[in-house]
């Protein structure tokens, strides 16, 4: 571990891109102590438990956005825009020819369709800054007052702007530093938020209720392991390489494995199903208060729906199970693998090259993300059950940000381990 670390230290690309990755973290957690104008960030703690639908929405998007929600700060809205933006461009990716084309194209086609993501990332934090105002409002007037046009545009455009400076923190990171930039500030945003959560609970701690915070401290470092095995958990699926001779020399003869990861979307799933099951909410506490009686009554029944525990897990663990399944079909393409293992004269024993290969891998791919994806989805709504099961709301996102923060950092630890490699290193990887 020490030598890894001293390995790390005395590369200077690497010692130079993990201080770029820790300055822009840093850089990120001051922005996020600077309220939007017009503000008063006390006031917005103290709404956070007056409503469970809207307690519920703040506390994901504050999740999401790095603790800066609670805060109001210029940063308020985080990082989402830029994800929601970044699921619509997949979605569209699929649908679309011209796109899928650009998906194909390598390096110029993902700088094209990166491009368009921060074109749709503009108006979408518009919209989404104007509702979260709106919602605030609605549900504490004396926060903000009584706004003027000016001073709710301001708000907006800045709100507005600081979505766009997160989003190039998190390009800057990815490009220039350390891991992917949009996971790190969302780690880094969990990790400033834990003494928070921990000092919440310290102060309903009770004696009396020891066991109870055992057993959640247990459930905690459950889910940390069970988060590892998943995580490293592969399908090696045996590759056999047919012998070829040309000349004197002979080729081929010899066996691999292809890994087939059982958690092959990572966290994007858990990112991806946040971003969508905060919309009902919002637009049900958006519309409740209606002059037209159907469309309040129609908004009430939605944010009623979510309100309960039970359906809101389960459209959750839905989400989580379908967006598994949705990233690996984009990371990983049975056909384009089946045809290469051909093209390079390799086979799955017992099964025929072409089609056969690319079915059978696909078999074996629904099999295993049903498992991983179940998984990421009972661990998602394990918090949330376990609220309503013991009272305690301090630790109601523990399963999501755990697992966000043992991915993180499994991720990062590999490229780390792979960057040592090709600066040939001995290879030494982590004990």
């Amino acid at each position: 571990m020490f030598r890894v670390l001293l390995d790390i230290w005395r590369s200077p690309d690497l010692r130079r891109k993990i201080l770029f990755t820790l300055g822009i973290i840093v850089i990120f957690r001051i922005v996020a102590f600077i309220p939007a104008p017009g503000v008063d960030p006390s006031a917005l703690r103290g709404i956070f438990g007056d409503s469970q639908s809207f307690e519920q929405v703040l506390r994901l998007l504050d999740l999401f956005s790095g603790g800066t929600l609670l805060n109001f700060s210029i940063v308020a809205l985080g990082l989402n825009p830029y994800i929601n933006a970044s699921i619509i461009m997949q979605l569209l990716g699929v649908t679309i020819p011209k796109l899928e084309e650009l998906q194909k194209e390598g390096e110029y086609g993902r700088q094209k369709i990166t491009q368009y993501t921060r074109y749709l990332t503009v108006p979408l934090a518009l919209v989404q800054s104007y509702g979260i105002i709106t919602l605030i409002r609605r549900n504490s007037p004396e926060l903000l007052g009584d706004l003027s046009s000016l001073n709710l545009l301001t708000i907006i455009l800045t709100m507005t702007a600081g979505a766009l400076l997160l989003m190039w923190f998190g390009e800057l990171i990815t490009e220039s530093g350390i891991g992917n930039g949009i996971s790190i500030l969302i780690f880094s945003g969990i990790i400033a938020r834990l003494p928070v959560n921990f000092g919440q609970t310290a102060q309903i701690f009770n004696p009396q209720n020891i066991n109870l915070f055992i057993a959640l401290i247990f459930l905690g470092l459950v889910v940390i392991v069970a988060a590892i095995l998943i995580s490293e958990g592969q399908r090696r699926v045996l590759i056999q390489y047919a012998r070829r001779v040309r000349g004197n020399r002979q080729y081929g003869g010899q066996s691999t494995h292809l890994p087939i990861r059982v958690n092959q979307a990572g966290v994007i799933p858990l990112i991806f199903a946040i971003s969508i099951i905060l919309l009902p909410s919002m637009i049900g506490e958006f519309f409740s208060s209606a002059s037209t009686p159907i469309i309040a009554n129609t908004a009430i029944a939605i944010r009623d729906f979510f309100a309960n525990t039970i359906n809101y897990s389960a459209v959750y663990f839905v989400l989580v199970l379908g967006f598994a399944y949705f990233y690996t079909a984009i990371t990983f393409n049975p056909t384009k693998v089946a045809d290469d293992i051909k093209k390079f004269g390799g086979f799955i024993p017992g099964i025929r090259p072409g089609k056969a290969t690319a079915d059978f891998l696909s078999f074996i791919l629904n099999r295993i993300t049903l498992v991983g994806g179940s998984f990421l989805g009972l661990i998602a709504i394990l918090p949330f059950i376990a609220t309503e099961l013991t009272g305690i709301s301090t630790l109601a996102l523990g399963g999501t940000s755990l697992l966000i923060v043992v991915s993180v950092i499994i991720e990062t630890t590999k490229q780390l381990e792979s960057q040592l490699i090709m600066r040939s290193y001995e290879g030494f990887l982590y004990k």
